[in-house]
């Protein structure tokens, strides 16, 4: 059976508004049009960072591979990204263990842990671009008590997860944040997503793959091998498919777990001399986070204002400059050293889960085709832990972990 591509007429720049510090001319390897019909271990839909990450695991296998995109690489939601690697979830440990258990969401921390310690080693071993650097988080506390993250850090000690707690007092001397309690924690990074997924994806292609400018339109798991058909009319028949699609997702693939949302970001002038304690990457004990990271250069990025209402591109990229002033002025109240010219503003679209946990693994109902979704935001560390997982199942291993990120999973959150 022949199930179509439904992507809502999304176009690539309707996943982005404005212009991040990264979104400047990347050259990219060439990606001429299919002429004809293909043959291949693996087909990749998809050729932003997860899909990167995913072409440099499978080539690193061996396999033939195969990648399209229908638009230029990494220019959509990539280009968006703050690339906050951390391996902390979108859902504190307290609560996943609620809906979940203590092992299973113990499981899916520490996976993410080392999601994020093997993509800084990949980047240091294959020496990619990409300016990852080796960071320490801060989970401050939102509110005017710590009693959550005390609670929190003590599950994560349980689950031999690293980190310390800092009191007010603490905090304050150590990061001159007047927050009412922080967990720091080491093992995270940050980077420049679209240098990151260039790199990635050159190395794929030295190492033999092939990239194309073709649009996914139909897919077709009936048989002994997925054939996919291609908007030009040309057929690519591949072993395995990979949808690295973000947030386009093609209707073969159905789950009751993800949602749309916006987010907005502003990046300042560079001002090293006015950097917090080692740059450390900032985010908040809320449900709707203030996030922030700084640059080499010297930039403050801060995010957040995200919305699951405002969606539609022209809405949220009207909303740049409002959002900007509020970014500004939470800034200021996170950190007054901080100097406010602001050089770039932008905003994207973005899927999160319901249990902030993604959707990796084989689609129901097509055999051979597998998501590779990591979406929240811990994107490019559960990008990675896609590649990891989908390039094991295809060389014949499996994880518990392909149970704890099912597409068909209930998200054990369904009443909250």
């Amino acid at each position: 059976m022949i199930r179509t591509l439904d992507s809502d007429d999304i176009e690539q720049a309707d996943l982005r508004g404005g212009s991040s510090p990264w979104f400047a001319a990347a050259k990219h390897p060439p990606r001429p049009t299919l002429t004809e019909n293909l043959a291949c271990d693996a087909l990749i839909v998809g050729a932003g960072i997860t899909g990167s990450l995913v072409a440099e695991r499978l080539t690193r296998q061996g396999l033939d591979v195969v990648i399209v995109d229908r638009e230029h690489p990494s220019r959509g939601s990539t280009a968006a990204s703050t690339s906050m690697l951390l391996w902390e979830i979108d859902r504190p440990l307290v609560e996943l263990t609620e809906f979940y258990g203590f092992e299973r969401a113990a499981r899916a921390y520490r996976a993410s842990l080392d999601a994020v310690k093997g993509l800084t080693s990949l980047a240091r071993d294959l020496k990619l671009p990409g300016n990852i650097r080796n960071k320490t988080s801060l989970y401050l506390a939102a509110g005017d008590t710590a009693s959550d993250l005390l609670e929190e850090h003590r599950l994560r000690r349980r689950a031999g997860l690293p980190g310390d707690f800092l009191d007010h007092a603490r905090l304050l001397e150590a990061y001159g944040m007047a927050r009412a309690g922080a967990i720091v924690s080491p093992c995270a990074a940050d980077a420049d997503p679209l240098l990151l997924a260039r790199g990635l994806l050159q190395l794929a292609v030295t190492r033999g793959a092939r990239l194309f400018d073709a649009e996914a339109t139909a897919f077709d798991a009936a048989g002994h091998a997925v054939v996919v058909g291609l908007d030009n009319g040309r057929n690519i028949e591949a072993r395995s498919v990979v949808l690295a699609t973000g947030y386009v997702m093609p209707d073969i693939v159905r789950s009751s777990v993800h949602t749309v949302s916006s987010s907005w970001a502003i990046a300042t002038a560079p001002q090293p001399q006015n950097i917090w304690r080692n740059g450390a990457l900032i985010w908040e004990n809320a449900r709707d986070y203030l996030y922030a990271r700084t640059t080499p250069a010297g930039r403050i990025i801060i995010g957040g204002e995200d919305s699951a209402e405002i969606v539609e591109p022209d809405a949220r990229d009207r909303l740049i400059p409002e959002k900007s002033r509020r970014l500004v002025q939470r800034l200021v109240a996170l950190w007054p050293f901080a100097e406010t010219e602001i050089d770039h503003r932008w905003a994207g679209t973005f899927d999160t889960t319901s249990d902030g946990l993604p959707l990796i693994g084989p689609v129901p109902g097509a055999k051979g085709v597998y998501a590779a979704y990591g979406y929240g935001g811990n994107g490019i560390t559960f990008s990675y832990l896609a590649a990891q997982l989908i390039g094991d199942l295809i060389g014949g291993a499996t994880s518990p972990l392909l149970d704890d990120f099912a597409l068909d999973r209930d998200g054990g959150m369904a009443g909250h």
